[in-house]
């Protein structure tokens, strides 16, 4: 399970307590993450973290996985479909990146070196409260709990500057490049998009529809860009019956 910008592996907490009894789950912070290392000069793009989760399997012992991945998460997911699909047995992407519909306004702009440092010097937890409240649907999750949660990497500078490294590697430039390998995925495929994100274009379902062969795709009126926590039954159920149903066809095969 891999997660997006301005998160980390915390947020599938609730999609995990409703899956951990059918399935084994890892879910790993991305580079300048969570608790994850934050070097300065490391590679924090899309295809530096996909190689970093195929060493992450290596040191696992682990030869492929079911990948679930919400974000930038689901643009590492997507360069690991097309550079490594022997290390994946399903794709489920939620509410992710893609094309070049991303990044988005506010994250293009603290790209700029001048904003990224003003930014990164002024960050504090009301600025991370309008950033999370306009990624839910249901506004009344938004407790202090769940604001000290998303704040907890942020509240050290060597945290806050894991996360501008990771903004200043952001570009569409690589998900843009693999358009044509993508209509070669052989994987079974879930997309799901929350109707209320925020954020990310719903062209970027649509498209990976398209372009993906026989995608299943899911919309949810009431999930926003943080679907996990707007939605976290709804988003538990569809990867469940979308992982046993792929599971229940394997072992009929053999």
């Amino acid at each position: 399970m891999l997660h997006g910008v301005a998160s980390y592996s915390f947020l599938w907490d609730p999609i995990i307590d409703r899956m951990r009894d059918r399935f084994d789950l890892i879910a790993p912070d991305l580079l300048g993450c969570g608790a994850s290392e934050k070097p300065e000069h490391a590679d924090h793009s899309i295809r530096g973290q996909a190689l970093l989760m195929v060493a992450l399997l290596d040191a696992l012992e682990i030869d492929s996985v079911h990948l679930v991945a919400h974000d930038v998460g689901g643009g590492v997911a997507q360069i690991l479909a097309v550079d490594h699909p022997q290390r994946l047995r399903s794709l489920t992407l939620i509410n992710p990146v893609g094309y070049d519909y991303w990044p988005v306004q506010p994250i293009t702009t603290m790209r700029a070196p001048v904003i990224r440092h003003l930014a990164q010097a002024v960050m504090n937890r009301s600025m991370l409260r309008l950033v999370i409240r306009h990624a839910l649907y249901h506004k009344e999750l938004l407790t202090a709990e769940l604001l000290d949660a998303f704040w907890a990497p942020f509240a050290s500078e060597e945290g806050r500057r894991g996360f501008f490294q990771l903004i200043r590697a952001i570009n569409n430039r690589l998900l843009t490049e693999i358009q044509p390998q993508l209509q070669r995925i052989t994987l079974p495929t879930l997309l799901v998009r929350g109707a209320a994100d925020a954020y990310l274009s719903a062209h970027i379902i649509s498209d990976l529809a398209r372009d993906i062969p026989h995608a299943q795709t899911h919309t949810l009126p009431q999930g926003g860009h943080f679907i996990q926590i707007d939605l976290p039954n709804q988003i538990s159920t569809l990867a469940a019956e979308f992982l046993s149903q792929l599971e229940l066809s394997s072992k009929n095969m053999e």
